[in-house]
C-alpha cells in the first residue's frame, strides 16, 4: 500500500467521507471537521504508522491532505 493510500486510510477513520471521496486539497478543519483533539490522536496515529516524530511548531503549519503528505515525506526522506 502506498504511502498516500496508508494516509487517506487513516484520515477517513477520522471523518465521515471514504477513502475515495478524499482530495489533497481536503483541509482538516475546514472541509473535514477534525476537531483538535481528532487531529492530536490522528497526529499520534500517523507517527507511529510511519515511524516518524512530527514536530509541533510544523504540524501547526499543516492545513491539507498534501501539505501533511509532503511532510511525511520529507521526514521519512531525512531519516
Amino acid at each position: 500500500m502506498s504511502l498516500k493510500n496508508k494516509f487517506f486510510s487513516i484520515v477517513s477513520q477520522y471523518c465521515s467521507l471514504s477513502e475515495d471521496e478524499l482530495t489533497g486539497s481536503a483541509r482538516f478543519r475546514e472541509d473535514l471537521d477534525f476537531s483538535s483533539l481528532d487531529f492530536m490522536s490522528f497526529l499520534g496515529e500517523i507517527e507511529d504508522e510511519f515511524d516518524i516524530e512530527l514536530e509541533q511548531e510544523k504540524v501547526m503549519q499543516i492545513h491539507t491532505i498534501d501539505e501533511a503528505i509532503s511532510m511525511i515525506t520529507d521526514l521519512q526522506e531525512a531519516s
